[in-house]
């Protein structure tokens, strides 16, 4: 495992931040998903199936790495109300290691059995979870959102019962790399335990593991809170921006649902915009919008500011207040850049802000789904479709002048239809695997999506990095 080193930095925290708990045996292990485009970047891509398998199916332990999984403990806002009941319930941390330039990136599960947080749950995962989870982790990376990766998927011969899916249903346990799996909430239960001590050493450890560089970790406590919250708040403002600029709808973002490094992560009831529509909402349960598209800004700053209700023990609350004065700011500079980049244009940051605002204008009366919007001006000007009236003739107008990125002239972008993932060809992909087994319609998408996601980056001849497993 050449590149591979270990680095089992939750072990400095005690046993108040997690609990040691077993994998569950599953009756069978079928590789379906290996990414090693991932694996290349921690020293596991050399791992042939069977270690594959022995690591992310069994939880063999990596060498010098954690002996026994970790379920990590926290708790969280879901839908605006308090829940101290939470913590990692079908899932885990199972391994940390040094990353492509020193960062510390974790391997932690989804659907690997119960642990103590799991309450009436049964802790495992539908195969059709796993599946979404990797279409969504793969077209965000493609449109260059700060995203956990799907790292394995291995389908585990159980049959789940669930309410939103045809049941039973078959299983699988996934294992994610992540940039950390620090939450909001995971201050937050320090916070409802009173425990100051327990805030401070996991806000230094924070620093000094997933900020090192940028904060020092052993500065003063009052003088280190907020620049931690700083920190994090950037991290997010810069992913929310990110998802505005996609038409990404995360759906469920509860504090326990967002990491504070920043990194979007944990995918349920995802989805992008069909047409561009700020009440649009991801999850069927969402009844009040409160995570509708247009209001993820507003819960990502609502998320933020409770974890700022976590450090006002160290200084009060003015210098926190101080701390997020620039989120908006922040949330709208990201937006507007990297919807500039979606375009294939580069310009000045006031021209940028014109054309976000123009561009949201003419979409909100348009019946044209969003991504085939940017898809058609790619390049700064309109290559197809036609699109009518003074609010397209604004947007064009604000387009006068950009500078068209290199890439921007790659052929890939010359076809009709652009590279999406409406519900309905996520649905479309889960069928042949649930009728017969055929997993190819899904791998042909994931290079389609590799393929695209190259040419925005201006890399077209983008090999597949990705190793697909079935039968």
């Amino acid at each position: 495992m050449t590149g591979y080193e270990a680095a089992p930095i939750h072990l400095d925290l005690d046993n108040r931040f997690y609990r040691q708990v077993e994998a569950a045996r599953f009756p069978r292990h079928v590789l379906r998903w290996r990414n090693d485009r991932a694996a290349a970047t921690i020293g596991l891509a050399g791992l042939d199936d069977a270690g594959w398998i022995d690591h992310f199916a069994s939880f063999k332990p990596l060498p010098d790495n954690l002996q026994a999984p970790l379920a990590l403990c926290y708790h969280g806002h879901q839908f605006g109300h308090y829940n101290p009941e939470l913590g990692d319930g079908r899932g885990f941390l199972f391994a940390q290691m040094k990353a492509d330039g020193g960062r510390v990136l974790d391997l932690g599960t989804k659907g690997s059995g119960t642990t103590p947080f799991s309450r009436t749950a049964d802790g495992r995962l539908t195969l059709k979870g796993a599946v979404r989870e990797i279409l969504a982790t793969e077209m965000l990376e493609a449109l260059g959102v700060n995203t956990s990766k799907t790292f394995s998927v291995i389908e585990t011969g159980e049959a789940l019962d669930r309410h939103d899916e045809p049941s039973p249903t078959r299983s699988a346990v996934l294992v994610r790399l992540s940039h950390g799996h620090i939450r909001i909430g995971s201050f937050q239960r320090l916070r409802y335990m009173d425990d100051a001590e327990g805030i401070e050493i996991l806000m230094r450890h924070t620093a000094r593991h997933h900020f090192a560089g940028n904060m020092d970790a052993d500065a003063p406590v009052n003088e280190l809170a907020p620049r931690f919250l700083a920190a994090v708040a950037a991290g997010i403002a810069e992913t929310a921006g990110a998802w505005m600029a996609a038409g990404f709808v995360h759906g469920v973002l509860n504090t326990d649902n967002f990491n504070v490094t920043g990194e979007s992560f944990d995918y349920g009831p995802w989805r992008f915009l069909p047409q561009f529509d700020s009440h649009f909402t991801a999850a069927y349960f969402d009844h009040g919008g409160r995570y509708a598209y247009g209001r993820q800004p507003e819960a990502s700053l609502w998320a933020v500011c409770r974890l700022a209700d976590c450090l006002v023990p160290f200084g009060g609350t003015e210098p926190l207040e101080a701390a997020l004065t620039g989120y908006y700011p922040l949330l709208e500079t990201s937006l507007q850049r990297r919807l500039c980049w979606r375009l294939g244009i580069e310009v000045p940051a006031e021209d940028a802000r014109r054309i976000a605002a123009t561009l949201f204008t003419a979409a909100k009366a348009d019946q044209t789904p969003y991504a085939q919007i940017l898809h058609d001006w790619y390049g700064g000007e309109r290559r197809r479709g036609t699109y009518e009236g003074a609010a397209w003739q604004a947007f064009a107008g604000t387009l006068a002048g950009a500078q068209r990125l290199p890439q921007a002239d790659n052929s890939i972008f010359d076809r009709e239809a652009p590279v999406a993932l409406p519900i309905e060809r996520v649905e479309a992909l889960w069928a042949p695997i649930a009728d017969a087994d055929d997993w190819a319609p899904l791998y042909a998408a994931i290079d389609e999506i590799r393929l695209w996601g190259g040419a925005l980056r201006g890399d077209d001849t983008l090999k597949r990095q990705a190793a697909p497993m079935s039968g």
